[in-house]
Parts: C-alpha cells; structure tokens; sequence
C-alpha cells in the first residue's frame, strides 16, 4: 500500500505512475477512495519483465492544474548469500577475538551470532556486537572457544554463515607486545539522524587504551557520545556538525607509545527550502518571476515541473541562477498552470508548489485605488486615506497592501501592510523622525492586484534636513558644477533645492529641483568672466534647511570658488548683496601685495653684505659699473631706469634677483 493524500479544491483526480508511465487498473491493482494504492499479491516478474517493482508517485489534479508527489522505491524483498563469512583463528587467552560477516539484504538483515549452533549470551560485557556484523571478544577465556556462524534475517528468508572455530593458546606468562589496531575506523557516508559507529579495536601487553580525537582539532562533544566494547566509537543522531575525520589512538599505558588510524565520517542532508515559490495572479501579457532557494548537502539540484511534466525553457520560459529563478514573460491562458520546484540530492528530496492565473482582461482585475493622501500624525507615525470605491468594486476586493519606502532606498527594503478590505483608512506607525517616506497602495482580489496607485511623499514631524555641504567646481567659462554631500541616512531630505545669481545682480535663477540620490548638478550657459553666487538647501515635508552660499568666479578657466566667510551658514534671502565683500576682500589682498613688495625691497637692498672671493659669499658682479649698478661716470642709465641689481648666490641656490624699482606707488626712482 502506498498513500497519496491530497488537500485541495474538489473535485480532485488520483492518479498513479511507476516509472513515468501511466499505472493501469486491474482487479489486482486499484486506486482506494482516499487516493491510496493497493497492490494484492505482489508479483516478482510478469510477462517476462519486472512487475511491481520500481519507482512509483502519484499525481493529483484539479481544474487549476496537476501536482506531482515525490517518488517511492518499491523493492522486491530478498536476502542473497553471504559474501563475506568469519574466519578461523587462535587468539592467546586474555587477548582479542574479532569476526566479521556481510550480506546485503532487502531489507536490511539483522544479524545475530552463535557458539556452537546456540545464539550467542551477549550480556557477558565481553561480547560486543555491531549492527555491521562485527564480533569482539575482549580479554577471551578457555570457554569462549568454540565454533561460531552469524545468522542474517529479513522478511524474505534466514541464511547461516559458514563456522569458524575460535582456538585459545597460551595459558602461560605473557609477553610483552606492541600496540596494535587489529581493526580502525572505516568510512562512513550517513543522513542526519541516523546513528554511526566508528571501530576500533585493539591488542597489546599490556592491554592498550584506546581514544578519540577529531584530525582537526575540534573536540568530539558528549551529547549522543558513547563508547561500545573497549573502544568503538556511537554517535547518535548525527548532525552536519559531525563530518569530519576521526583519529583512533591505541597508547600502551603509561608512555608514549601508540598506534593510530583515521576514518572519515560524511553526514548529508536531504534539500530544505529557504524560499518558495508563491502563488500569484496575472494579467495576460504580463510577466511572471517564480523564486526557489534550497539547501542540503551535498548541494540540491533544482528541476521545475509545469503541471507535472518537467518544464523545458523555451521562448518566454527562462531558468537562472542555477534554476533558482523561473521567470514566465509575455503570458497567456496557457500559461496557468501548477509550478513545482524539486530540489534532489542523494540524502533526498523535496518540493515546494505554486500556481499562476492568469487574467485575460483587465477588468477582471480590480482597478487601482484613488485619492490616496498622506499626512504627518507625529515623529514617528502617518496617516494615509483614500477614496471608497463603488459598492460593485468593493465587492470583489479582498484586502489592501500598503507599499512604504523611505526616500533614497533600494526597493528591496520595501516595507507591506496588509488592510481590511472596509478599511479607507490607516495609520503608519513606527517610523522615524523627520524621515520622508513614499506610499503607495493595491487592491487585491481572489484573482491578484490592481494597478498600483499615485504614489505620495511625507514626511513625518521632527524638523527640516541639516543643512548641505556643497562644493564648485569651474568646468570652463561658462560652466559650473556643483557637488554636495548626501544625509547619511536614506529618507532624511525629500530632496535639493539649487539657486544662483550673478554678482551683483539681485535676483536669483531656479530653483533646480532635483531629487534625493542626486549629489551633482552642472549650471552652463553662464556669462564669461563673471562672478556668481550659488546657494543650496535640502527639504522636507516640513520645510527648508538651512543653507550655504558660495561665490565663484570664471575670469580664469580653473579657477577655485571662494566662499563668502569660508563654510559658514549664512541666512539666504532673495536680494541679498554680496558687493561690499568683494570689494573689501580686493583691498586687503592689494593692501598685502604692496606691503610685501616693499619688505622685500628694502630687506635686500641692507642686507646685501656679501664678499667676494669665498665660495659661501654673495659677491655683485662688476662690469663696467660701479657700485649699485651706477656707472663709473656717476650717470644714470639711459631713461632713469635704475641698473638691475644681480646677487648671485652660492652654487647651491644660484638665485638671479631683480628689482624694478620706478613705478612703485610711496617710492622715489632712486
């Protein structure tokens, strides 16, 4: 008997395949009320081929589509010949016995043991049995000799070993040996849950003493932790946690000495859904997006199945992201349909369902909300109403979905509250302050969602922006960019406002609205040559920032902006003259260059002390004049012009000054 139940919209249709194919009806093989099949008389070979065995699911199909169950493996039992049997051997008394047998049966055999044809007394603590068909004798005796066969059973038959014959020598003074590991761990490969026993046994004089570690360093825990026998390592329900390598260590007490061996032990896990494909309403050519995210170990691999049958891309099918994502473009009534996603691993499967409807029009969609308004309750809460449909509307709407964001972010970390279909109005709590968020709203009906309405912004109270830090930049004469920082946060200014004038015109051009992810704007078409002044404020449902004021000039290509009393905040009004700045900043910097014109006029023309012949000296070079460039005659160069004074320096300045003199204003032509 294999079971199939299925919930859903009746009627529902039970049907059965076993390979793939189509499972017919017969007296022997029927399809129960509930959708459980009956299979009497199970048959081993029909008509020359294999009858009842194989992999079987079943399908379950209304008038929305078909879904398909996991397989089942039907076996046929059996329990062949042993392909490994105990061997004879002679042990010393107080040393190790080990026999080993294996058979595969189906299902799996349980295996029991016996001495000379009588099952074997296992509560002696000298005996350990494994579930892999292993027998340890520790510390063995003159009456544990004998002759011993392991027995195999499952529901299809009993088999017997071959017989081994157990012989004890020795009797006498023992000598001493070695550590050694008759026998370590092997490889294991598990599913979680499951129980794995690691052995590990061994012989020595004096008896060694047996440990485990982890290769990589990692302790091995005590939760489900149990040693078997002398030495044999039981972890019970294995977790993913527990892969790893295992170091059997055999120590002769009391020194050093010891023996290792090392088995790997792989734990898988069958595939777990992360996220799952959600059921979803369309409208004809429209797209669809189906997501499915599944882990496991080793790594599931995912296949799609479109009303039961394995779905191909094909032209408006398409798989990515290694078949995480379908996505469904241009769709049609053909298109709707039950999609299952199956994720498969050797550890084993699992699905998960989805079903697309498709829409043919658009009035069987409602329509999308209207006068939708928003307001601001408080610093951490919004009100949004919207208009009441007709009363034919409303009927066939089931519920709202608000859509909130914050200005600036991502849609990703888009924020949903569902509302109550009577419902025309709601408070958005929880919020930040002084935060601007964008709303929007869908009605949503057994068929899916409408259109999405007008989004609105607000802001919720708390105070403007801070205000911008901006920055200019001169791109060539007649153009200039501007560059200002973006708030930390994302929704704190609902965006920028930008204004400039030329100096000293009153009036200012703009604004430039521009919106909350822009940092740059270029302002071309200025005048060559000129000086304006630009300003920038960021705002907010509750007002303006704060702002600063900049000057920049294009006389020169390159030029850097200056700005008026550095970066401080200034009071931005329309009309606001900046003149009187210019005009005083003009005087001071003439004021500045005059002064150190005349400092360092007079500073050399005292301290020219140099003499000459030394190689450190300054030395004034003579030609055909005499002291201070005047000529020998005493006369002045032609037109007044005073002679250049040439200084030269020392090798490592070598320095060429000259003073012009004439022209200065306060000065004489001497």
């Amino acid at each position: 008997m294999l079971d199939c139940r299925v919930q859903g919209e009746e009627p529902i249709m039970v049907t059965w395949r076993r390979n793939g194919a189509p499972l017919p009806s017969s007296p022997r093989v029927q399809v129960l009320a509930n959708g459980t099949l009956f299979i009497r008389s199970f048959q081993k070979r029909r008509e020359g081929s294999d009858a009842d065995m194989g992999e079987y699911d079943c399908a379950a199909q209304n008038r929305h589509g078909m879904l398909v169950s996991r397989k089942a493996k039907v076996l046929l039992a059996s329990l062949p010949k042993f392909h490994t049997h105990p061997v004879s051997m002679s042990v010393d008394e107080g040393g190790v016995a080990r026999f080993q047998c294996e058979i595969n049966g189906v299902p799996e055999a349980n295996i029991t043991w016996e001495r000379d044809r009588v099952a074997l007394n296992t509560t002696d603590n000298r005996y350990t049995l494994l579930p892999m068909g292993i027998l340890q004798v520790t510390g063995v005796r003159q009456l544990d000799a004998g002759v011993f066969r392991c027995v195999a059973t499952n529901s299809a038959n009993t088999r017997f070993s071959l017989e081994a014959v157990l012989n004890i020598t020795g009797g006498g003074p023992r000598t001493y040996k070695e550590p050694v590991i008759l026998s370590g761990p092997q490889n294991l490969t598990l599913t979680v849950h499951q129980t794995a026993i690691l052995e590990c046994i061994a012989t020595g004089n004096p008896r060694p003493i047996v440990s485990w570690s982890r290769l990589d360093g990692r302790s091995i825990g005590v939760e489900g932790i149990q040693v078997l026998g002398t030495g044999n390592l039981m972890i019970s329900d294995v977790s993913l946690q527990h892969s790893g390598v295992y170091v059997c260590a055999a120590n002769r007490p009391g020194t050093r000495m010891r023996r290792t061996a090392l088995g790997r032990l792989v734990v898988q896990a069958p595939p777990e859904f992360l996220q799952w494909p959600q059921s979803v309403s369309k409208p004809a050519g429209g797209s669809v997006v189906f997501t499915c995210v599944a882990q496991g170990v080793p790594e599931p691999h995912l296949i799609w199945l479109k009303n039961g049958k394995v779905l191909m891309p094909g032209h408006n099918a398409k798989l990515t992201n290694n078949n995480s994502t379908l996505a469904l473009t241009r769709i049609s009534s053909e298109d709707e349909a039950i999609y299952q996603c199956i994720a498969e691993n050797s550890a084993g499967t699992n699905q998960a369902s989805a079903r697309l409807a498709v829409a043919l029009q658009a009035k069987d969609l409602p329509a999308a909300p209207q006068g939708l308004a928003a307001s601001a309750l408080s610093t951490s809460s919004l009100q949004i109403t919207w208009s009441q449909p007709e009363a034919t509307v409303t009927e066939g709407i089931i519920g709202y979905v608000l859509h909130i964001r914050k200005i600036g972010e991502p849609d990703s970390l888009e924020l949903q509250e569902a509302i109550s279909k009577g419902t025309f109005q709601h408070d958005v709590t929880n919020l930040e302050a002084a935060t601007t968020y964008s709303l929007s709203l869908k009605a949503y009906s057994p068929l899916g969602a409408s259109q999405q309405s007008l989004t609105v912004v607000t802001t919720t109270l708390g105070g403007v922006p801070t205000s911008p830090t901006f920055f200019t930049k001169v791109l060539n004469s007649s153009a200039v960019q501007v560059l200002w920082e973006l708030p930390s946060k994302a929704g704190r200014a609902e965006g920028f406002r930008l204004s400039y004038r030329r100096v000293p015109h009153a009036d200012f051009q703009g604004p430039v609205q521009l919106p909350s992810h822009i940092n740059a704007h270029t302002i071309s078409k200025l005048d060559s040559g000129a000086v304006y002044e630009v300003k920038l404020v960021a705002y907010n449902g509750n007002g303006e920032s704060d702002c600063f004021k900049r000057l920049v000039s294009l006389a020169e290509e390159g030029v850097r902006d200056q700005a008026t009393g550095g970066s401080s905040l200034c009071e931005c009004r329309d009309g606001e003259a900046s003149l009187g700045s210019i005009v005083i900043g003009i005087h001071i910097g003439t004021a500045c260059i005059i002064f150190c014109v005349l400092f360092l006029m007079f500073g050399y023309r005292r301290s020219l002390f140099c003499s000459k012949g030394t190689q450190d000296s300054w030395s004034v070079p003579r030609d055909n004049t005499g002291h201070n460039g005047v000529l020998k005659d005493g006369a002045s160069r032609p037109g007044g012009e005073p002679a250049p004074q040439q200084v030269v320096c020392p090798a490592q300045c070598q320095v060429v000054i000259e003073q012009h003199l004439s022209g200065l204003p306060g000065t004489d032509s001497g």
